[in-house]
């Protein structure tokens, strides 16, 4: 790190956070802090995953540009000149894409990663080709901006273009780890898939529950009247009979279930209403003012 960010000529700091690590890496830290004066180490009390080690690296950088990586030695400092020069073209952020990492079994890492980096892009309609990589450089204004809990930190692309960010990807070099091994997989679909969703509602109906609830709402109410109605002119009519019909009951649960949706909808727009007006947050994001 040091010796691709010294020939550059300005100055840095590196952030590094160990994430409560139980094989020595303190100690590492600790020896590496004493003749590197620019390192500044967070130690965890405990492993709270990648997306909190992630917040607490953009919470104590004090840099105007932050540049993020993962700590398994994949990705290469040298790309930081490219991933710089980028940036400085106007965008907001550069995201790496790794060149060269597939090793391994197709089944358990290359198609589920390509399914996940698949959907996510068409879900939300950043078009990226590498969500997995943690090599990214952004402006410290949009990095204020990013809230991430739980394991959100794959989706920072995503929130970052919610925030009205540009953004760009720049191919970047492959080093396969020296220690410890790869957590990708089939099982990590399913929390892909569920974060996916959490996302795209927060992105799309944030401040607007009321208009997908209330739409499945709407609908089921609308079907399971006119399906009832429908029961009705075939009782009155024909002469069939509705009481024992298991139609009926489906054509009353959908009535009651398109009511719930509605509820659930108008609840989710008190909790917005009270999230944005009780912390006084804007609904919008502000780029830049002229006086």
């Amino acid at each position: 790190m040091v010796g691709a960010c010294d020939p550059l000529g300005i100055e840095y700091e590196i952030v590094v956070v160990d994430d409560g690590s139980r094989d020595g890496t303190p100690d590492v830290l600790r020896r590496v802090k004493q003749r590197v004066p620019r390192l500044r180490v967070i130690f965890f009390r405990r492993n709270f995953g990648q997306t909190a080690a992630l917040q607490a690296c953009i919470a104590h950088a004090r840099g105007e540009i932050l540049i993020t990586m993962d700590g398994d030695g994949e990705n290469d400092p040298a790309d930081i000149p490219r991933m710089l020069e980028s940036l400085h073209t106007g965008v907001d952020m550069v995201c790496g894409w790794r060149q060269g990492r597939w090793q391994g079994s197709f089944l358990s890492r290359r198609l589920p990663s390509e399914a996940a980096n698949w959907l996510i892009a068409y879900a939300t309609n950043v078009r990226l080709h590498d969500y997995g990589c943690q090599f990214k450089a952004f402006r410290r204004e949009l990095a204020a901006g990013l809230k991430l809990y739980g394991e959100m930190h794959r989706f920072v692309p995503v929130l970052a273009h919610d925030l009205g960010a540009s953004i760009v990807e720049v191919p970047v070099g492959y080093r396969p780890r020296r220690y410890g091994s790869s957590k990708y997989g089939l099982s990590r679909m399913i929390r892909v898939i569920l974060d996916l969703i959490t996302v795209k509602f927060l992105s799309s109906f944030k401040t607007r529950p009321i208009q997908v609830f209330g739409l499945w709402g709407l609908t089921s109410v609308m079907l399971g009247m006119v399906w009832t109605m429908w029961l009705v002119v075939e009782r009155q009519v024909y002469g069939i009979p509705m009481g024992s019909r298991p139609q009926l009951f489906l054509a009353v649960l959908l009535v009651f279930t398109g009511m719930q949706f509605i509820t659930l909808g108008l609840l989710g727009e008190m909790l917005a209403r009270t999230y944005h007006e009780s912390q006084n947050k804007p609904t919008y994001v502000i780029r830049e003012t002229l006086e």
